[in-house]
């Protein structure tokens, strides 16, 4: 190892622990399975692979459900229908915007292996004429991350973000320039954004297509698997540094999950590369603060170009 790894390395460490420090005087922490999160996705079997939801308000952005909680409410679904835990990999299609409120999901199990259990689920909510109607269609492989090997070879970095006393959340905007974007779900979130990433708030976007942020959950509870997919979709999209603004709703998302997080903050890089014919990808990583690369995931969404 040279001495200027060693030297990035320690100076990733004592921006993590900063982090974490900052994150746990912010707030009470809140327990895993006794939190928001965990109370806002709660599913109830009604029959064999057959669960009613209601879906929060309080994840909503620009009136949108968000696309990570539902796919986190849908994961929470399967995690009880197949016989493995975890999710190791979730493929969403989303068909029609969600909405708050109640919600079926219908679960079936494709496959059960020794390691691997594969299902597919889909989310139904009913229209006021009492059509049913589905919003998103998923399939998944779950397993046990506790049982995976420990032998990790890889060229992956985490993203180099300030510490958090320089970076800036929505809480941080001045009463008559609010952040875009920081409805409902921005309360739910502890983000303290890279200000490398943030030209967009202040009208003068990079046009790089990059966001880089501190991440937790506003009441303190630790990151699991099952937070891990709403973690990847919950920055402000990257088309704001791309210039444009505006809802960003998601086309397809898949997510990976590597390993369980360690306790305290996680580090969210996202970019996209390409956006045409009004469709972009966004490609994420998430670090947990034992500096391991724990969640990945790209997505298809779709932007509203300006004529």
């Amino acid at each position: 190892m040279t001495q200027g790894t060693q030297a990035a390395q320690a100076t990733a460490q004592s921006a993590t622990q900063a982090a974490t420090q900052a994150a746990t005087q912010s707030t009470a922490r809140a327990a895993v399975g006794d939190s928001e999160f965990d109370r806002d996705t709660v599913v109830v079997r009604r029959a064999d692979g057959v669960y009613d939801t209601e879906l929060s308000a309080g994840w909503t952005i620009i009136n949108a459900v968000n696309g990570g909680y539902l796919l986190a409410v849908i994961g929470r679904a399967l995690a009880d229908a197949l016989p493995h835990p975890d999710p190791f990999t979730i493929s969403a299609h989303y068909l029609t915007a969600s909405k708050p409120g109640p919600a079926v999901i219908r679960t079936d199990t494709v496959r059960a292996g020794r390691t691997l259990s594969t299902g597919q689920a889909s989310l139904f909510q009913y229209e006021e004429d009492g059509t049913e109607v589905e919003r998103i269609r998923v399939i998944a492989s779950y397993g046990d991350l506790d049982a995976l090997p420990d032998d990790v070879r890889t060229s992956a970095e985490p993203p180099t973000i300030p510490p958090v006393d320089q970076c800036f959340g929505p809480q941080d905007a001045p009463d008559d320039a609010p952040v875009q974007g920081s409805t409902a779900i921005a309360e739910r979130l502890w983000l303290k954004l890279d200000p490398a990433t943030l030209g967009w708030a202040l009208g003068a976007p990079s046009g790089k297509g990059e966001m880089r942020a501190w991440f937790g959950l506003a009441d303190g509870r630790d990151a699991d698997p099952l937070s891990l997919l709403l973690t990847v979709d919950a920055l402000p999209p990257t088309a704001f540094e791309l210039g444009l603004s505006g809802w960003v709703p998601t086309v397809e998302l898949t997510v990976h999950v590597r390993c369980r997080p360690a306790p305290g903050p996680l580090r969210v890089a996202i970019a996209t590369r390409n956006l045409a014919g009004g469709f972009l990808e966004e490609d994420a990583e998430v670090w947990d603060s034992a500096g391991r690369l724990v969640a990945q995931s790209r997505q298809l969404a779709r932007t509203v170009l300006a004529r």
